[in-house]
């Protein structure tokens, strides 16, 4: 369990933070920036689900938990010593990401076929789920970049890219199944 009887230390004033092992690194690093907009993302859910329904709202807490999971795998980059470490790292697993493609094809059987792209936006919904899909491709983005030169687990890259495929079918269900999304006509205002 965790305890934060003290919420300022300190300790990052001067632009450094601790990653989950102990190491200090720049507040600037690409794995802080990982896991800060993991952080970010996780903010925007919890957004979306002050106007979510109550299926929806549920799949959201379920996903607020996953992104925890992940910010906190992302924040311990030694994988090699999790067997030495004295308490298991919380690492991602496949199962997370096989839930969510799960939680994805039962969505996606509701929906007419798309016909055209969408526009984010429609329900008050769909419109901070959009959102969420955009930052959720920008942590994917971030977290492939830190794996081209930093250990990270391949399952975490995988949710994210899963996760932002989730946001945008829940999306489509979150505007009346997909009746009311708003079409992208191309060349409209040419």
């Amino acid at each position: 369990m965790v305890v934060l009887n003290k919420i300022y230390t300190r300790t990052g004033d001067k632009g450094d933070t601790a990653l989950g092992n102990g190491d200090r690194v720049a507040k600037f690093s690409d794995r802080v920036t990982a896991y800060g907009t993991t952080d970010e993302l996780n903010s925007f859910v919890g957004v979306a689900r002050l106007v979510a329904e109550e299926d929806i709202d549920a799949a959201l807490s379920r996903i607020q938990n996953d992104l925890f999971d992940l910010g906190a795998d992302l924040c311990r980059p030694d994988m090699e010593k999790d067997a030495e470490a004295e308490y298991p790292p919380l690492r991602v697993t496949l199962d997370q990401v096989d839930r969510l493609e799960e939680e994805i094809d039962v969505m996606n059987d509701a929906l007419d076929p798309l016909r055209s792209f969408i526009l984010p936006g429609g329900s008050a919904l769909a419109a901070h789920l959009h959102v969420c899909r955009t930052v959720a491709r920008r942590a994917e983005r971030l977290a492939v970049e830190l794996g081209a030169h930093e250990p990270v687990n391949p399952a975490v890259v995988k949710y994210l890219n899963r996760l932002s495929d989730w946001f945008f079918v829940a999306a489509r269900v979150a505007n009346n199944g997909g009746k009311d999304d708003v079409l992208w006509i191309p060349g409209a205002n040419r």
